[in-house]
């Protein structure tokens, strides 16, 4: 009760909230506090009405000033309906309204998986990847071979049962994903060693009938993705691969999207149904406080040969063989895919309460040039040359491969374009007025943080083209920072949750046990509805990361993990996850 004690200007120099969560507080007698209140201050029903106002008031979420064509509310405050917002009202993204949970992808949003496509396709190329195209349709019978497979698909699965008015009597499937409607053909195509390794990839679309929460990109029931399929000789040959791909995604998010992942392998429980293990890419949602999946890169093993019956025949064998049937050798297979979900975390990182916020290397558009300074005392032959050098200026960048478009539109004013801009995310404007022209020179503004720079007009090509790639440099190494200041390592078990409730991810000693794995869920979780604002369910492992802490290190037969009494192998990551 010491903190009742408090003189007059003590009192009434306490926040409004604090005063009013004094007295609301159930640890302490209110009898009291308004007792004390009653004497040390004279108007005591006014301040504990003012207190109780202020211990009340909601959190600002809209943005005063805000039109219908920007962003109302902070990203901070209703980040759901901020996500939203950005994605349609910088034309992105559309809702499809004959389907729920399908969307239509617009030209910004495309032309950034158009790049991540064209990167990964001639990368993937190097490795000796093929394109290719299979059927969207599979039948029941071939879907259900690999029961361990389609066992985590099944619920999700979208199933073609009417042609015209009639019932089909075998009902299809729309593809999950395509293992079982490929491989029946690997065993087809392979027949000795000598066609190792098969190397396959499908830029398509999947249906997979989610019946959570819809999100888009994050959580779509059609979503666009490559999927690639191989078959090895060896399973050396099959592990490199693996790490191989993983690394390719790695480049995808953070040299062309700017966005900071952790490498790693999944848990036994968390590895892809019926394959041998799974390499992970983990993002991270710094205003949710959730990991979200990036991409995956799959060893299949031996499995699906098996049930598939790939097979060749053992070279090591057939020179010994004097015409006896050579032995038969399954191959080794990996899967590994990518999908649009990369477009949403990239707007989750780097979108800001003006919209979109795009990296140089993905933008459709890298510099918007303006015309500014023009009023109604400017003459047409002035406003005709400013007019003139802005088109010399997009000419100049375009023709050294930057990405730039004029806006010389006259009904809208200077302010409203910037907007216009701003929110559709453009990395870089470039302002030009008659001052500008006497001086030779266009003021640039940067879209990540709004520092304004001038730049010689007889040296824009070499000073755009360094502001963007210092742009990019900028934003990953931004987001980078907040990823590493969220991943907290921890010993002990009292740090999980608050650790996780402060939205971070935690690296923690585990002894790798499914059983346990499932305990920590239970325990990290908050059993009460989930709120994008403060998530508030169990905690899941995300990876074991390749790159482990090294202070303190795990000491095996030492140290203990950090859930039950049994050793820690290595360090896991944990975390609240879409």
């Amino acid at each position: 009760m010491a903190s009742i004690n408090l003189n007059v200007a003590r009192w009434t120099a306490l926040p409004l909230g604090v005063v009013y969560g004094l007295w609301h507080s159930n640890s302490l007698k209110k009898s009291a506090v308004k007792e004390r209140a009653a004497i040390k201050y004279r108007h005591k029903e006014e301040l504990i009405n003012k207190a109780k106002a202020a211990y009340y008031a909601p959190k600002k979420i809209h943005i005063e000033g805000a039109s219908q064509i920007g962003i109302e509310v902070r990203k901070d405050a209703d980040f759901s309906t901020w996500y939203t917002q950005v994605l349609k009202r910088s034309e992105m993204l559309e809702y499809y309204e004959e389907v729920s949970g399908c969307y239509i992808i617009r030209p910004l949003a495309y032309n950034i998986w158009h790049e991540i496509q064209s990167f990964f396709d001639s990368a993937i190329k190097k490795l000796g990847v093929e394109d290719t195209y299979f059927p969207m349709f599979v039948s029941q019978r071939q879907l259900e071979r690999e029961k361990n497979h389609i066992e985590g698909f099944a619920p999700e699965v979208a199933w073609v049962t009417k042609a015209g008015s009639s019932d089909m009597e075998n009902p299809i499937a729309i593809r999950p994903t395509s293992e079982t409607v490929m491989y029946p053909y690997f065993s087809k195509w392979i027949r000795t060693h000598r066609d190792l390794p098969l190397k396959l990839n499908q830029w398509c679309n999947v249906v997979r009938w989610e019946f959570k929460k819809p999100q888009p990109f994050i959580r779509t029931r059609e979503f666009l993705w490559q999927e690639g399929h191989t078959a090895h000789f060896t399973k050396e040959e099959a592990d490199t691969e693996v790490r191989q791909i993983l690394e390719l995604y790695r480049q995808v998010y953070e040299d062309l999207l700017a966005v900071p992942v952790i490498k790693g392998v999944k848990s036994e429980k968390e590895k892809f149904a019926g394959g041998l293990y799974t390499t992970t890419i983990e993002g991270f949602i710094p205003t949710t406080g959730r990991g979200i999946q990036a991409a995956t890169s799959h060893c299949l093993g031996q499995n699906f040969a098996k049930m598939f019956d790939i097979v060749v025949e053992d070279p090591s064998a057939l020179a010994s063989s004097e015409g006896k049937e050579a032995k038969k050798l399954h191959v080794w297979q990996n899967s590994w895919g990518l999908t649009t979900r990369s477009i949403g975390v990239m707007v989750m990182i780097h979108g800001d309460d003006k919209g979109l916020v795009l990296p140089p290397r993905v933008a459709s558009i890298q510099v918007i040039v303006i015309p500014c300074g023009l009023t109604v005392k400017t003459s047409e032959e002035e406003k005709k040359r400013v007019e003139e050098k802005i088109n010399d200026v997009v000419k100049e960048l375009n023709s050294v491969g930057i990405k730039a478009k004029s806006d010389l539109r006259d009904t809208y004013t200077p302010g409203y374009k910037f907007n216009h801009w701003e929110l559709r995310g453009v990395p870089l404007r470039l302002e030009i007025g008659p001052r500008d022209l006497t001086n030779n020179q266009t003021l640039s503004v940067r879209r990540d943080n709004g520092v304004k720079e001038p730049v010689p007009l007889d040296k824009l090509t070499t000073c755009v083209s360094d502001i963007l790639n210092t742009i990019q440099k900028d934003m990953f190494e931004r987001a980078k920072k907040v990823y590493d200041e969220h991943v907290k390592v921890i010993q002990k078990w009292d740090e999980f949750v608050p650790a996780l409730d402060g939205k971070n991810f935690v690296l923690v000693p585990w002894c790798e046990q499914e059983h346990c794995e499932d305990k920590i869920k239970e325990k990290s979780s908050r059993r009460q509805p989930e709120d994008d604002k403060a998530p508030s369910m169990g905690a899941k492992s995300l990876c074991i990361p390749f790159e482990q802490p090294t202070e303190p290190a795990i000491v095996p037969g030492e140290t203990k993990c950090i859930s039950c009494d049994a050793f820690a192998k290595r360090y896991a990551l944990f975390g609240r996850s879409y």
